[in-house]
């Protein structure tokens, strides 16, 4: 259990500064993670990994050369931002583009793939490898939907050695992805992780048994069996891994014997007696195997048995040195130029807002309802934690409180400048964004600033324009997140809600019995989700799992829209004095 903390919701923040000011001769933090402390010398691709926080030392314990040029570290087991992908690989560039790796997960990929479009649009190149090593996460003929888990250790390395040497964009892309393909990962899990201030763990095995199959965001194994010894636990990992030995592989492999977090080196050590034999006796050469912890879950107890098919290319840059906080490997010696500690002081500019008094008369109730989604997302962090935790990572109510507080500290401060409803609304889907992370950051940031593009900042909302602000919130978060009534998600309550609506509102209802009746299918349409099987994100690889349990994206979605109807439907004071 994490024990060290302050105010837990700070954790992340707080670590990613204590490791920054450790580890000052090799990093610096800047705005969303870390980069390297010397820029090179002359231009070179700027490898930056991420991802949440709770793997150390992955991600930001691999800053340095021959490694990663930079880290984007979110909160716990939450997909960093767009604006800290964006600063970080800003902070990182040096000339020859960025390239972003991390595992395949959906607000990664959504979050990286957004940063990389305003780069490029900047005139960065900036490009994307995943990872997809979990062989437990999705057959072979899906290997575009498997998790990137330990298997994240051997492409980044890869990438990180080949931009050092100089290479360019393309090859150092190629390689990353040529790496990634010939990566496998099998992990099993002994016991759950605990997030900072939480009073248990996020799941927990039966006495005597073990999950195969385990994810790096506390997520459980795919299914439990039973506790074998080291031998057998051995053996059941070889023969996993091995038998997805891509075609026409090398007999020279990279291997990982990882620790999830609590699971001793000595217990590491013990298992790694049976791996090596086995993986020799099956004809491979092991080059410079890595027994210890590189890619964590916080607390977890558990390991994972990793392979990478070598050629000769990939085996040049796994063993070329490397320099970073947490690993070190051979005599680095790259020339590097000073950089200051601080980067240049910018002044941000005030923001002025055109705006009719009508709309900022809005704004105001725009501001009230944002302070009772605050308000509501505190008092059910656990609960949406909880349900999170059955088929996920358990951070969907940390996502929430984050984001909501947020959105409601930025909309206020647009408030006091004079903004109308629809500017209040968009810093605040900004600042929802930027502070959540995750998917649900990014959807419910994207969705809040839609809703105030339509709303906009000179009048009070007619009924049919208010559903047309929820159409455009629906609509931006289903461009984005691709998913449909059915997968499971958010999109199961929202779409009910945004029809219903548009439907009562044309029917002649008044507005607060049109948004009270369409937040009562909502509610209803999040707790049918129960017996629905996941089609989208983290829950996928657990959906057997997540039967019987509503989605917890849809179930914050009704409740916060539920919540926030006297707000948005009720004429302003000053409006109905006039």
């Amino acid at each position: 259990m994490t024990k060290i903390f302050n105010d837990p919701a700070d954790f992340a923040d707080e670590a990613l500064a204590g490791f920054c000011d450790a580890h000052s001769d090799l990093v610096r933090q800047v705005e969303g993670g870390a980069v390297r402390r010397n820029r090179p010398a002359m231009p070179k691709v700027a490898v930056i990994t991420g991802g949440g926080s709770g793997h150390y030392p992955a991600f930001a314990g691999i800053i340095g050369p021959g490694f990663a040029d930079g880290a984007v570290v979110g909160n716990i087991f939450t997909s960093p931002s767009t604006q800290q992908a964006y600063s970080v690989a800003k902070a990182a560039n040096s000339g020859a583009g960025v390239v972003f790796t991390y595992g395949n997960y959906a607000g990664d990929v959504m979050n990286f793939g957004m940063a990389s479009e305003r780069l490029n649009a900047e005139g960065i190149r900036a490009e994307n490898v995943l990872v997809t090593d979990d062989i437990a996460s999705a057959p072979l003929s899906e290997i575009g939907k498997r998790r990137g888990i330990a298997g994240d250790f051997v492409v980044f390395k890869v990438m990180g050695a080949a931009a050092e040497a100089g290479l360019d964009m393309d090859s150092v892309v190629r390689l990353g992805r040529k790496a990634n393909e010939l990566t496998r990962t099998i992990g099993t899990a002994f016991g759950g992780c605990t997030f900072p201030g939480a009073d248990a763990p996020l799941f927990r095995l039966p006495e005597g048994q073990m999950g195969l199959g385990l994810g790096i965001h506390g997520e459980p194994g795919l299914f439990d069996t039973e506790l074998p010894t080291a031998v057998e636990l051995g053996r059941e990992l070889v023969r996993r891994v091995v038998e997805e030995a891509p075609s026409a592989a090398s007999g020279r492999v990279a291997v990982i014997l990882n620790g999830l977090g609590s699971t001793k080196h000595e217990e590491l050590f013990v298992l790694w007696r049976t791996v090596a034999p086995l993986l020799r006796e099956a004809g491979y050469t092991l080059v410079m195997p890595e027994v210890g912890e590189l890619v964590t879950s916080l607390d977890m107890a558990g390991a994972s048995l990793t392979l990478t098919w070598l050629d000769d290319e990939l085996e040049q840059y796994w063993t070329a040195p490397a320099l970073t906080p947490a690993y070190r490997r051979g005599s680095v010696g790259f020339d590097v130029a000073f950089t200051e500690d601080a980067a240049e002081a910018s002044v941000a500019e005030a923001t002025h807002y055109s705006s009719t008094e009508a709309s900022r008369a809005y704004a105001g109730q725009c501001l009230s309802a944002l302070e009772t989604t605050a308000a509501l997302m505190r008092s059910s962090e656990a609960m949406l934690g909880d349900m999170d935790a059955i088929a996920g990572d358990g951070d969907h109510g940390r996502g929430m409180v984050r984001g909501s507080a947020a959105s409601l500290e930025a909309a206020a401060a647009a408030v006091s400048s004079g903004a109308g409803a629809g500017s209040v609304l968009m810093v605040a889907g900004d600042a929802w964004a930027d502070k959540a992370g995750g998917t649900s950051g990014v959807l419910w940031g994207a969705g809040l600033r839609a809703f105030g593009e339509r709303l906009g900042d000179t009048e009070i909302p007619t009924p049919e324009v208010l559903a047309q602000s929820v159409r455009a919130f629906a609509d931006r978060i289903a461009g984005l997140g691709k998913a449909e009534i059915g997968d499971k998600t958010m999109m199961d309550a929202l779409l009910p809600f945004a029809s219903s609506l548009e439907e009562h509102v044309a029917g002649g209802s008044s507005l607060e019995q049109a948004w009270a009746d369409a937040a009562a299918e909502a509610t209803t349409a999040a707790a049918s989700t129960a017996d629905l099987r996941p089609l989208k994100g983290r829950a996928r690889p657990l959906a057997e799992k997540s039967i019987g349990t509503p989605d917890p994206g849809a179930t914050s979605l009704a409740m916060v829209f539920a919540a926030v109807g006297p707000h948005f439907t009720a004429v302003p004071v000053a409006a109905a004095i006039n």
